[in-house]
């Protein structure tokens, strides 16, 4: 009986101990922190892309269009990153439209042909008849100025009818004279004609040519090939398009200054401002850091494939050159957007709203309590508060348990400031959390 009463004994101990344990493991589990002072910066962190700030584009045939020929085919580019001399191959377009252009240009350019020989023949032909029928009229007035001389010795009436023949053989002489000028005139008139569009279609079809040479494409300066995006963001290579509108097949940056090309979402983008110097990381090497400074801003927001909210694009200049770096590498951006040189903050988890109002869990005397907590500038990790706490609170980061339903102890006035239902302030950054 006594080993069984101390067996239930050692038992009973054990549950409470358990129990003790799990209850101090329970109540351990929650985190405290407290404020923290000093420098405060607060930041704006996006992802970009290095280019060039500025480079050579490389450009398909130019007259295109001229010769109605509005999409041209890529059979062939160069490797992106190829670094490439002046003159030396880049790519090739697809000809197939064009030498159909150039074999019916070939056509009518014959026929052209054609038509100036057998134009001159005509000419030739019909000017040669009028000469010969100018000298038999000639021959004609002759004859009737020798019936007229002989006619001096005849009665009067003979006399005037040979007079009347020969002025109408003279008149006719000079008629065919008028009328010879007025065929030569034709005729040269007609040569210049059928000769004006043998030159057009002779100049067409050496435009064709020169457009044809122009499928090649070269390298206009040295560097490295980097190909052309489209708005997208998608690349152009080999099976492409090439639009004659816009007939860029790739480019040569400068790579001597670069630049990050990111995109700020519409949010963040009324903190950033020309000339805020930026932190600048990358992701092909982690452990060097570069410096830039923000250099333009767009004026009006975009939808990016992938992306719910508009956003402005941002470029960075890159302060320092670096032989490593290349276009297209993917750039992480600490954008600082203010400083505070002394202030007091605390986590971003620790902040949590309800009915637009914020506030933290404290712990005050032994019990939890909802302070309202007036915010002001923020970064990815930390936010600093205005009013409500010093650095002798502790706070929950994370929600305890049973403090939900409790009051949330207001900031003194509080209420006068509080903003209306349907406002909102521009000044204080948006709750991480919140338990409405």
């Amino acid at each position: 009986m006594k080993k069984r009463g101390i067996l239930i004994l050692v038992g009973l101990v054990a549950v409470l101990a358990f129990a003790f344990t799990k209850r101090d493991a329970a109540e351990s589990y929650d985190l405290m922190v407290r404020p923290e002072t000093g420098p405060f910066v607060a930041t704006v962190t996006t992802t970009g892309e290095l280019q060039a700030k500025s480079s050579v584009k490389i450009y398909g045939p130019s007259n295109a269009r001229k010769a109605r020929i509005y999409e041209m085919s890529l059979l062939e580019l160069v490797a992106e990153g190829t670094v490439v001399e002046k003159g030396d191959f880049v790519a090739e377009l697809d000809r197939s439209d064009l030498n159909s252009k150039i074999k019916d240009a070939d056509v009518e350019l014959q026929k052209a042909r054609s038509l100036f020989t057998q134009t001159r023949l005509d000419t030739s032909l019909t000017l040669s008849k009028a000469r010969e029928e100018r000298i038999n009229l000639r021959y004609s007035m002759e004859e009737a100025k020798l019936r007229k001389d002989e006619s001096i010795y005849e009665p009067p009436s003979v006399r005037r009818s040979a007079e009347i023949d020969y002025e109408k053989a003279q008149r006719a002489y000079d008629r065919s004279l008028v009328n010879y000028n007025t065929q030569v005139e034709q005729a040269i008139a007609k040569m210049q004609e059928v000769e004006a569009e043998l030159t057009k279609e002779q100049r067409g079809r050496e435009e064709l040519v020169t457009l044809s040479e122009g499928f090649t494409i070269n390298a206009p300066e040295n560097g490295m090939v980097i190909y052309k995006r489209d708005w997208g963001g998608q690349k152009l290579t080999a099976g492409g398009k090439v639009s004659a509108w816009d007939p860029v097949v790739a480019t040569l940056p400068d790579l001597s200054v670069m630049e990050s090309r990111t995109y700020v979402n519409e949010v963040d983008i009324q903190k950033v401002r020309v000339g805020q110097r930026v932190e600048i990381g990358l992701d092909a090497d982690p452990e060097k850091q570069l410096h830039g400074e923000v250099t333009e801003i767009a004026n009006i927001g975009e939808q990016r494939p992938n992306s719910d909210a508009k956003v402005f694009e941002v470029k960075i200049v890159l302060a320092e050159s670096d032989s490593t770096l290349r276009p297209a590498m993917t750039t992480s951006n600490v954008i600082t957007t203010a400083e505070i040189e002394n202030a007091l903050f605390i986590p971003l988890e620790t902040v949590h709203a309800e009915d637009l109002i914020r506030f933290v869990y404290v712990r005050e005397g032994g019990r939890t309590v909802k302070r309202e907590v007036k915010l002001g500038l923020m970064n990815d990790n930390q936010v600093v508060v205005d009013a409500g706490l010093t650095t002798d609170h502790e706070i929950f980061l994370s929600t305890p348990d049973g403090a939900l339903d409790a009051e949330i102890e207001r900031l003194p006035q509080a209420d006068a400031g509080k903003p209306k239902q349907n406002e909102t302030t521009s000044t204080e950054p948006s709750a991480p959390g919140s338990t409405s």
